[in-house]
């Protein structure tokens, strides 16, 4: 998930160049992932010896956070160094490529990765199994964001959920006179939005792409849209391809969406609630947003432990503390997502929790969250599939077209 997705003014170690190495080292670990002890089938993907993380009983008082903007502000953080003792030092991710680089420096103890970048944390060893019998707010998590393919691996919880959200089609309805109701808007737009449609800049947008497939081409026999084998792979990237010559800009993060639809040089697009909430919060009513009918994708964010954490002791108090219903509340009001805590709605402001569907069980069975391709397809088919490595180079193809 991302909302501002900027680096803040913390100090950060390394060049961007080096961090973003290391994360390209990390895709290729991905990609190569190969069967090991309790995996369910032969070349499924298993995840390293790393032991479970735990709480010690000396503290250096120090917690050192890599996190995507808007999940360690004052108003929440404050408190927490007041009870717990732990001084926190969070710097701000530009996107989850750069979250994995900064996680393999070495210098973080806990940080809050999207689905995108989860798997690959794991896959590396970056991240350990977290005890969350120490969580005690953990029960309360609605249970369709535990045990995930992209914050657990057989059954072993690698963190706990922050937050999700959907991704819907925003469209302004003064240009776009009929309602979208399904992808096809965006990967096969009308003529007429031609040179105005808005996309998010990331490989996992390809992804998307194959679930617009699996609604117009199930003859390509496409079930999970982050599972694809070369063919349907190919037939992705050839819709986007395709829809290169129609797209006004790729988003790196909301501000740059919302402001693209606020000059008019986005139309139409697939972007998240809390971009529709801004523009219509600043005057924009002719912005509407749809949901696609047979599902869209989505993300959802998870608390992870570093492998190499200084200060396990702090990053429990952490885990512990971001989790429970008031805060967690407060952070995904801040951001705009739906909580993941059942019971952070009754902390939320009236009205919130039904703008972000977070008690809707049946709008969520129709999202495909993010998930971190692997050569081996997670939709348990047994089949070889296109590793992330290959998404990102596709991706990176298709935007210099």
């Amino acid at each position: 998930m991302a909302i501002m997705r900027s680096v803040s003014s913390g100090h950060r170690h390394g060049s961007l160049a080096a961090r973003l190495a290391a994360a390209v080292a990390a895709v290729a670990l991905v990609a190569g992932c190969s069967s090991g002890p309790g995996s369910a089938a032969p070349g499924a993907f298993a995840a390293p010896p790393v032991p479970m993380a735990e709480p010690g009983a000396v503290s250096e008082g120090d917690l050192y956070m890599v996190v995507w903007d808007g999940y360690a502000e004052s108003q929440w953080v404050v408190p927490f160094e007041r009870q717990s003792g732990c001084t926190v030092h969070a710097d701000s991710a530009g996107s989850s490529d750069e979250m994995v680089a900064d996680v393999k420096s070495g210098r973080y103890d806990v940080v809050s990765a999207s689905g995108d970048a989860s798997l690959r944390l794991i896959a590396s060893g970056d991240v350990a199994p977290v005890d969350v019998s120490k969580v005690p707010s953990y029960p309360q998590i609605y249970p369709d964001l535990t045990n995930q393919s992209w914050n657990s691996v057989n059954g072993v919880p690698y963190g706990i959920p922050q937050g999700r959200g959907a991704n819907v089609l925003i469209y302004n309805s003064a240009k776009v006179k009929t309602p979208p109701t399904s992808l096809a808007a965006v990967f096969d737009p009308d003529p007429s939005v031609a040179g105005h449609v808005s996309v998010y800049d990331s490989p996992i947008t390809i992804g998307d792409a194959a679930l617009y497939l699996m609604q117009s081409q199930p003859a390509l026999g496409i079930k999970d849209p982050y599972s694809l084998d070369k063919a349907q792979f190919d037939a992705a990237v050839a819709v986007l391809t395709k829809q290169r010559a129609a797209v006004a800009d790729y988003w790196p993060n909301t501000a740059a969406q919302q402001a693209g639809f606020t000059k008019g040089a986005d139309t139409i697009g697939t972007g998240w609630q809390v971009v529709v909430n801004g523009l219509q919060g600043a005057g924009h009513k002719d912005i509407a947003t749809a949901t696609p009918s047979g599902g869209t994708t989505g993300w959802s964010d998870t608390w992870m432990v570093s492998s190499t954490a200084k200060d396990l002791t702090c990053a429990y108090k952490w885990l512990a503390y971001v989790s429970t219903p008031t805060v967690n509340a407060e952070t995904a009001q801040y951001v705009g997502e739906a909580p993941a805590n059942a019971q952070a709605c009754a902390k939320a402001a009236v009205g919130f929790c039904a703008a972000y569907h977070a008690d809707d069980k049946a709008y969520w069975r129709n999202v495909h969250y993010w998930t971190t391709p692997t050569a081996h397809c997670l939709d348990d088919s047994g089949r070889d599939c296109v590793p992330y490595s290959q998404w990102v180079a596709a991706w990176n193809r298709i935007k210099q077209q």
